[in-house]
């Protein structure tokens, strides 16, 4: 698979770990993940913000991994947010999971199904 970055000058720069759009040359599979929540299998969620956010990228890792893909498989993530103050703590967390990997990005704040939460990240990876 190869990936190849598109950020035209004429739009506004992505900032922030992402690419404004990422073009996929021969993909093979594409596997597509239902929104993470920061909940573990026997339904403990984390109350400390930084805690969900690596709880939700730990249960995208597993999902990669039982697929024999990694995050530099992915190609859109979007993340749902409950309140814009979780942004930084969000963005910090992402791009040490993510490291050099830069896919399109899009972030919400909106209501999220569970009072609990403060993220859901869904994502598609190409293999």
């Amino acid at each position: 698979m190869q990936m190849r970055p598109i950020n035209p000058e004429s739009v506004p720069e992505a900032k922030g770990g992402y690419h404004n759009a990422l073009e996929v040359q021969t993909a093979g599979r594409m596997l597509f993940i239902s929104g993470q929540i920061p909940q573990t299998p026997d339904g403990h969620v984390p109350t400390a913000p930084e805690a969900q956010c690596r709880l939700v990228w730990h249960n995208i890792q597993a999902i990669l991994a039982d697929a024999g893909m990694d995050v530099d498989n992915l190609v859109k993530v979007t993340t749902f947010l409950a309140d814009r103050r979780f942004a930084e703590v969000n963005t910090q967390v992402r791009n040490e999971v993510l490291g050099a990997h830069r896919p399109a990005l899009t972030v919400i704040v909106t209501g999220i199904f569970d009072p609990e939460w403060i993220i859901e990240v869904e994502a598609i990876a190409v293999a």
